[in-house]
C-alpha cells in the first residue's frame, strides 16, 4: 500500500513548492490544507451547499432519464470520455451520471492495462470493441488518452508512439463522429494542493486505501510532467470535430453537476426542461478553444 516515504517534488526538473510533503505522515501540512480549495485558480471560496447540490443533481438525473429514453428511441449512440489527473474525481462523476439510468443501456468502462495480445494490436482496437450499439450510452473511465497521459509520463510507451497517437487520435475520433456517435471529451482539472490533500486522505482513510496504486504514488512527483503532457494533448487533439471540455474539479459537487449538464445541453431530446438543465458554469468550465486559457483569463 505504498510503504516507505513518498515525498513530492523529487522528480527531475520539477518546480514543486512542497518538496517535503510526506504521504506517510498522518498529519497533513497546514499550508497545503489551507491552500487546497483555491488551488489552481479555483474561483469559489466554499463548496456548493449539499442541499443545493442534491436538489440540482436530482433534477439533472431526471433529465438524464429523458435523454436515455430519447437515445433508445432514436437509436443514438453516446460516448463520454472522462480524463484527468489522479484524484480529480472521474469515478464520482461517472457514478452520479449512471446512478438512475437503466443499466441495460448505460454503462461505464475502465480498462485495465493491455494484455500481451492487445499490445500486439492496433492501439485503438480494444477501445473500439467497447463502443456502444444504437440506443446505448457509454462512459469511459479513462480512455485511449492513456497514451497521451499516464503512459507517456510513466515511460510505458515511446515518444514515437506518443507522436503517432497525437496525430491519429483526431482522425480516429473524426471517424466516430461522422459515423453518428455523439462524442464528449471531459477533462477534470484539480489544483496541486487539492491533489495532495486527496492523496493524503486516500492513504490514511482505510475505506479509500484501495484507490491508491503505485502509479498514483509515482504521480505525486510528476506534476510538471503531467502538465506538459496535458498541453501537448490539448494542442493536437482539441479539434472542432471532437473538442475537449475542461471542468475544474476542486469542488467535486460542482464538477459532477457540470459534467452531466454538458451532455444534456448538447442534445435536443424529447421533453427537455431547459430551465432544469441550466447553463454551464463559465467560471469552471471551458469548451473547445477556451481549454488552453489560464485561470482568470476571460472566456
Amino acid at each position: 500500500m505504498g510503504k516507505g516515504n513518498r515525498k513530492a517534488g523529487n522528480g527531475k526538473g520539477t518546480s514543486d513548492p512542497y518538496p517535503g510533503f510526506d504521504l506517510e505522515n498522518p498529519k497533513l501540512p497546514e499550508d497545503i490544507e489551507e491552500k487546497a480549495f483555491g488551488s489552481g485558480g479555483y474561483p469559489y471560496e466554499k463548496k456548493l451547499k449539499r442541499t443545493v447540490y442534491e436538489e440540482q443533481l436530482l433534477a439533472l438525473q431526471l433529465e438524464l432519464l429523458k435523454l436515455q429514453a430519447y437515445v433508445q428511441k432514436a437509436g443514438e449512440r453516446v460516448v463520454v470520455l472522462f480524463e484527468g489527473r489522479d484524484t480529480s474525481g472521474k469515478g464520482g462523476c461517472i457514478a452520479r451520471f449512471l446512478e438512475r439510468l437503466n443499466p441495460r443501456h448505460a454503462r461505464s468502462v475502465a480498462l485495465s492495462k493491455p494484455t500481451e495480445a492487445e499490445r500486439g494490436q492496433w492501439y485503438f482496437q480494444r477501445y473500439v470493441a467497447q463502443l456502444p450499439t444504437r440506443g446505448d450510452i457509454l462512459l469511459f473511465d479513462r480512455s485511449w488518452y492513456n497514451r497521451a497521459g499516464v503512459e507517456r509520463v510513466m515511460g510505458f510507451c515511446t515518444e514515437d508512439q506518443v507522436a503517432d497517437f497525437l496525430r491519429d487520435a483526431p482522425e480516429f475520433e473524426g471517424l466516430l463522429v461522422r459515423d453518428g456517435i455523439r462524442l464528449f471529451k471531459i477533462y477534470l482539472t484539480v489544483g496541486r494542493e487539492m491533489q495532495l490533500v486527496r492523496f493524503h486522505e486516500r492513504r490514511h482513510d482505510p475505506f479509500k486505501q484501495w484507490k491508491i496504486t503505485e502509479i498514483d504514488l509515482a504521480a505525486i512527483e510528476k506534476w510538471d510532467d503531467y502538465t506538459r503532457a496535458e498541453a501537448d494533448m490539448f494542442r493536437f487533439t482539441n479539434t472542432a470535430t471532437s473538442p475537449w471540455t475542461t471542468i475544474n474539479a476542486n469542488d467535486q459537487r460542482r464538477a459532477r453537476l457540470e459534467s452531466i449538464r454538458l451532455v444534456l445541453s448538447a442534445i435536443d431530446y424529447t421533453g427537455k426542461d431547459s430551465a432544469a438543465v441550466g447553463a454551464l458554469d463559465a467560471k469552471i468550465v471551458r469548451v473547445g478553444a477556451a481549454v488552453s486559457q489560464r485561470p482568470g483569463d476571460k472566456a
